[in-house]
């Protein structure tokens, strides 16, 4: 076994880490009778030989040995290995003379010349995947036929082989995985697609199994997107229901294996958890390939989820919520009755059910309002000391030190999924009923920061927990980890206008630390701001700090001045300041926006603005189109550049369209701009594979922006 590994000078080859020299025991501990050690060095192939997907010429040079120990029926967990090759051999280039035509010196040459000869190695001998779909073991039969539609040279051989094999595969999950692979050799192959298509859809339709069948409906509308039934809802609700009442019960754990401290461990053992206690796991992929094809047939694929909630089957319903998570990031649509169905999921007994439902409408915010009845009615459940604690939160000398950032990945996914989510959510929802129990959670010793960040949704009710925010920022030390721990505190005594605490606030701007100072000094400048007159015992060190040599403090100083004062005395200087030649585009932003704050009595610093419409930095463009706008009204000079700044970047489009909203009939040239954007399906934002917490309250917060400014556009047309 693994003849001639040591006639590879493996230290003259290298990968992620350095020199490759420890890269023949990885190979020889993946062929270790020991599974712990087998999954210590697959973990360290993925991490090193082929760290996030990169081909390095160690990697190539162990594609023979990990042909080798494929094809050798003494090794277990082969199927592992198999996931290896289809992983290294399987990235394609964006078309076949791409490598032609790179430059052999460019910095692209040599990762696209290592995947195309991975490519090539795995092929010339793909011929050891063509055995190994009738292997004993079902986790090799398992990754073999991916292996097969992804590497082998001869699709149509592959293709008759997987169609054959069906007919006498039994395992569940094997006989999914040949419809996959069958699906995949149509998505690859366009001369063998029409013929795929039609089998695929005599597949759906004729095969006993529901399962089968729901997974040929899926890799059929996956192949032909465009030529999915009209009756695709009801097929696919049918099928769910079929396979829910035929399934066999869960099925029992396999031998318990020990645990590893590898991230291929951690991985094995959330999917295993996934899985423990249902009869059709194996669904949820179905559904989501086939949620991927519907595409932006949102209403379709809305029906879909709601059926789901409703079934009796704890797993489809859970299935649901996270597929729906993903509809909802990415499309507009019509939520109110899943939202109030995940909601009524929070009392199911199931814990991960109710997990799932929590992290769900943690991200809704307004849109969680359907739910806002059954959040409120899970936090009255139980609701006793310590229900609001969280590991990792922010406060003052707790028991565990409060670092503003959130305590271990694992805390803070126990925190995301209990009490404490569910207040959040009820909390971004705008609904008065989190106002008590926010009170109760900040009498605890740590405070989740995400729920101080909400407060500035909950009106003058919120109003009552200044005393408690006061009180916690009273008790931070002004140490190191100062911003951490008192910027979601100042942002909360923001929001509710918790001008009490003046006192406690100019300690912290006095107090900070060299460490992230600027960032301390502008948190707490802000807050004054918001305070307004009322923060009249802090202008002396307003008034020293608009000479700070950073630029956000200074113009947050002037800001804060104004507001305490309405005197523009020096705050105009002080301003004025970072608007010249030479200044960056972050600090030009800071002062254009602090000038737009302040708004028409700033008139006499409109010149000033005047050069900032050229800059080649668009948020510098967009801020002194918006400043120069609340300043001197002057839309003929604004309206184009905010206008050409919204086609050049999506992300600008809210501060554009609020800025719209304000010139009402001046803007009356955006009018198609603003209806366009009203209606598209696809959030403004969105982004496949990544998401952030605040991305679906931004897009609604666009579309109700837009829906203002047109209304008073069409207000100022008659």
């Amino acid at each position: 076994m693994l003849t001639g590994i040591e006639e590879v000078d493996w230290a003259s080859l290298g990968h992620a880490y350095g020199p490759a020299d420890d890269v023949p025991e990885l190979l020889r501990g993946l062929a270790s009778a020991d599974p712990a050690e087998r999954e210590t060095a697959l973990d360290g192939m993925y991490g090193a030989v082929h760290h996030q997907g990169d081909v390095y010429d160690s990697t190539l040079a162990c594609i023979p040995f990990l042909l080798e120990l494929v094809a050798d029926p003494a090794v277990q967990d082969r199927g592992c290995i198999v996931e290896l090759l289809t992983s290294i051999g399987g990235i394609e280039l964006d078309d076949d003379e791409e490598l032609d035509e790179l430059d052999p010196d460019d910095e692209e040459f040599i990762p696209a010349a290592n995947y195309a000869m991975a490519a090539a190695a795995i092929a010339a001998g793909a011929d050891v995947f063509l055995g190994l779909v009738s292997d004993p073991d079902p986790e090799v039969r398992l990754a073999a036929p991916c292996a097969l539609a992804s590497l082998h040279p001869e699709p149509a051989r592959v293709l008759t082989l997987l169609r054959e094999r069906l007919t006498v595969e039994r395992d569940t999950e094997v006989r999914l995985a040949l419809v996959a692979a069958v699906g995949r050799i149509a998505l690859r192959h366009a001369a063998l697609r029409t013929e795929t298509v039609d089998w695929l859809g005599w597949l759906a339709r004729a095969a006993q199994d529901p399962g089968l069948r729901l997974a040929a409906l899926a890799q059929r509308a996956r192949c032909a997107p465009g030529d999915i039934p009209d009756d695709i809802v009801p097929w696919v609700t049918g099928l769910l229901e079929e396979i829910r009442t035929s399934a066999p019960g869960p099925t029992a754990p396999g031998a318990e294996r020990a645990a590893t401290p590898t991230l291929i461990g951690q991985v094995r053992e959330l999917l295993e958890e996934h899985a423990a206690g249902r009869p059709a796991p194996w669904t949820e992929e179905l559904l989501r390939t086939l949620h991927a094809a519907l595409d932006d047939r949102v209403d379709d694929r809305i029906a879909l989820i709601l059926a789901q909630l409703r079934s009796p089957d704890w797993g489809q319903r859970s299935d649901a919520i996270w597929l729906c998570g993903g509809l909802i990031r990415i499309w507009r649509g019509r939520y109110e009755e899943v939202v109030r169905l995940v909601g009524a999921q929070l009392n199911d007994p199931e814990p991960r059910l109710r997990e799932a439902a929590t992290s769900f409408l943690e991200r809704l915010f307004e849109l969680g309002a359907p739910a806002a009845d059954a959040l409120a009615a899970r936090l009255a459940v139980g609701s006793g000391p310590g229900a609001g604690t969280v590991p990792g939160g922010v406060g003052g000398g707790g028991p565990r030190g409060g670092s503003g950032l959130g305590g271990s990945p694992q805390n803070g996914f126990v925190g995301r999924s209990g009490r404490d989510g569910a207040l959040l959510a009820l909390a971004r929802a705008g609904d008065t009923r989190a106002v008590p129990l926010l009170a109760r959670a900040l009498e605890e010793s740590e405070v989740r920061r995400e729920l101080l960040y909400a407060m500035d949704g909950l009106g003058p009710s919120a109003a009552m927990l200044a005393p408690l925010l006061r009180r916690r920022l009273a008790e931070v030390e002004l140490d190191e980890r100062l911003y951490d721990r008192a910027a979601p505190l100042l942002y909360a005594l923001a929001a509710v206008r918790g001008s009490q605490a003046v006192p406690e606030v100019l300690r912290v701007l006095r107090g900070a630390p060299a460490n992230r100072r600027d960032w301390v000094r502008e948190s707490a400048l802000r807050t004054l701001a918001a305070f307004g007159p009322a923060a009249q015992e802090a202008v002396p060190d307003m008034r020293g700090l608009l000479a700070a040599e950073s630029a956000t403090v200074a113009t947050a100083a002037a800001r804060a001045l104004w507001a305490a004062e309405g005197d523009l005395g020096e705050v105009l200087t002080a301003l004025e300041r970072w608007l010249r030649p030479g200044a960056s585009g972050a600090d030009w932003c800071s002062a254009a926006q602090a000038l737009g704050e302040i708004g028409p009595a700033a008139a006499s610093a409109a010149p000033a603005l005047g050069p900032g419409l050229a800059s080649r930095d668009l948020w510098v463009r967009v801020r002194s189109a918006a400043a120069l706008w609340r300043v001197s009204g002057d839309a003929a000079a604004a309206l184009p550049v905010l206008l050409a700044a919204w086609e050049e970047n999506r992300h600008a489009r809210v501060d554009v369209a609020e800025c719209l909203a304000e010139m009402g009939p001046a803007a009356s040239g955006a009018q198609l701009v603003i209806l366009t954007e009203l209606t598209r399906r696809r959030r403004h934002n969105a982004r496949e594979g990544a998401s952030g917490s605040h991305d679906i309250h931004l897009d609604e917060k666009l579309l109700t922006v837009c829906r203002a400014a047109l209304a008073r556009m069409e207000r100022g047309a008659f």
